[in-house]
């Protein structure tokens, strides 16, 4: 540049910047290092995806202007796990990078990222805002680092435990149900016919631009094609998948097989014969885990072994 320029930031700022250009180099990266920055507090996660965004626009705008450095210099390309490929950044670049395009402005643009577990694991997803989504096997949350209290459940089972803002209300899509955190302790499944919400603490508004049906603690809501209908649970077994255990009380054969096979390396299906027949009692994960044929005295099925998995069967 034909002149130095001082950009003064924030202090809390400056550490993001640096930590935004560090990372987008590997020979400098240290993700041990940037984790425990990241959890230090939940506000530098926002703080450092703002810098870097801030970073990527301004080496669009000087792709696009290439005049505005003394000396343009061919950039290798880099990937960068947190978001499109980066290139790096030298010091006096990125000097001229943060001049042009200054610090204190910049788009808020999506960053959207998905969280998944295979079956039989799970996983704890901490949100910036102290929020928490505990996902249950073979699912997957879909999010967004510009928009942090908004979840879209792509698949499975998760639990939230949402802070509540008032002001910023937590908003989850699950298929065709919006939901809306009132300060909550609450449980989404994603099944391929039938959604399920159930509230352990707090309350739910279901469908708040419909049917706006409100659910406390100890009540459920499931959700079909054309219909809502609430039912009771007990707080206590909400999320029970966490500690190996899941309670029902009538659901159909088939919803509870999908269920379980969240937390199998197989897949259980169902025989249609009995696929509608309501179960109710309490699976002990381990022991199905270990094994699946305990669910025939259990659900008085016939459990059987094929190549792709297990299948529940009428008794002969």
């Amino acid at each position: 540049m034909s002149q130095d320029r001082h950009i003064a930031l924030p202090a809390t700022d400056a550490v993001a910047l640096d930590w935004a250009l560090r990372m987008a180099d590997p020979a400098r990266a240290d993700w041990d290092a940037f984790t425990d920055w990241l959890e230090a507090d939940p506000a530098h996660a926002e703080r450092y995806d703002r810098m870097a965004a801030t970073l990527l626009d301004a080496e669009d705008a000087l792709a696009a202007h290439p005049e505005l450095l003394d000396a343009p210099t061919p950039l290798p390309v880099e990937e960068t796990p947190r978001r499109r490929p980066m290139r790096w950044i030298g010091g006096a670049i990125a000097a001229a990078l943060v001049a042009t395009v200054g610090v204190t402005v910049w788009p808020e643009r999506a960053q959207p990222y998905a969280v998944e577990t295979a079956a039989g694991e799970t996983r704890s997803v901490p949100l910036p805002d102290g929020s928490t989504i505990l996902l249950a096997g073979n699912s997957r949350v879909e999010l967004d680092h510009a928009d942090p209290r908004r979840a879209v459940m792509a698949r499975g089972e998760a639990l939230f435990r949402v802070r509540h803002d008032a002001d910023h209300p937590f908003a989850v899509q699950a298929g065709s149900l919006a939901l809306v955190d009132l300060g909550t302790v609450f449980d989404v499944r994603l099944g391929q016919a039938r959604t399920r919400v159930a509230v352990a603490e707090g309350a739910v508004m279901v469908d708040p631009e419909g049917a706006a049906l409100r659910l406390d603690a100890g009540q459920a809501v499931v959700a079909t094609r054309d219909r809502l209908e609430r039912e009771g649970v007990t707080p206590a077994d909400v999320g029970g998948w966490r500690e190996g255990r899941m309670a029902y009380d009538g659901v159909p054969l088939s919803d509870v097989a999908e269920d379980v096979s969240r937390f199998l390396p197989q897949p259980i299906g169902v025989a249609p014969a009995i696929a509608g027949r309501p179960f109710r009692g309490t699976i002990d994960l381990e022991a199905v885990r270990r094994d699946p044929r305990l669910l025939g005295p259990l659900m008085d099925v016939t459990v059987r072994r094929g190549a792709a998995g297990w299948m529940l069967e009428p008794r002969g």
